[in-house]
């Protein structure tokens, strides 16, 4: 299957990322890259038409080929044309900031550290990379996000309570182990495979932080009444833990 062809400017670095996802696919069964088509909003166009080629070549070409071909080359195309104009230049420069036009987003280590801190949980972190999603218009990617976050906090909140009352479990210790899984999914499944632009610029932590720490002053201001409103058994089985 004929890879698709640019400008002597871009064509150097469109092939060069169409071979990098043709040996990925390459890899991949067939039911794997038939969801690259099925679910093509979640993906980036070369990656969907990297799979579309794989088919092809295994003498297994999607209906939809001739429909989608024109439209995927084109994007594939325009990417690699943005990639190539944000090269730098000269040796000297490639450690250069990233440029003004590529997109401003939340670093894998300021999610992480929403994540874990007291003051934000893995619900900051999620926040985070939504965000992040949001800005990137991935908003399939986003919808599984949230759905991920309420499941988790469903789930494991009730579990987190278990471990607590019943088993006597460190509440401080609990707290952080709680937000470890979240960790994870977020740096290892939702980044790799939603957040794959190859540049982007670190957005400033400043605003969270003072929502974080505004959130953490009304929550404070608003604990005492919220436990008065509680049953006394329930208020003593908080007083209870907030000794330990």
């Amino acid at each position: 299957m004929a890879l698709p062809t640019g400008n002597s400017g871009s064509g150097g670095a469109e092939r060069k990322i169409m071979e990098d996802y043709a040996a990925k696919m390459a890899g991949k069964p067939d039911a794997e890259l038939l969801r690259y088509l099925t679910h093509r909003a979640e993906y980036r166009e070369v990656a969907v038409l990297a799979a579309l080629n794989e088919l092809a070549r295994r003498g297994q070409a999607h209906p939809d080929d001739a429909r989608l071909r024109p439209e995927l080359e084109a994007a594939a195309k325009s990417q690699a044309a943005q990639e190539d104009a944000a090269r730098p230049e000269a040796p000297e420069t490639a450690s250069a900031a990233a440029p003004e036009t590529a997109p401003a987003l939340y670093s894998p280590l300021a999610i992480a550290m929403f994540s874990i801190l007291p003051m934000s949980t893995m619900i900051g972190g999620g926040v985070l990379l939504g965000i992040n999603l949001f800005r990137l218009r991935r908003l399939r990617a986003l919808l599984g996000l949230v759905v991920f976050v309420v499941g988790y906090l469903l789930i494991g909140s009730q579990l987190l309570t278990w471990a607590i009352v019943q088993q006597g479990f460190n509440p401080y210790l609990g707290s952080l182990l709680f937000n470890i899984p979240a960790v994870l999914a977020y740096l290892l499944w939702f980044w790799p495979r939603y957040i794959t632009t190859p540049a982007y610029r670190t957005r400033s932590l400043l605003i969270p932080v003072v929502v974080c720490f505004a959130v953490i002053w009304g929550m404070q201001k608003l604990m005492p009444y919220l436990i008065e409103q509680q049953p006394k058994e329930v208020r003593a089985e908080i007083e209870r833990l907030m000794k330990r």
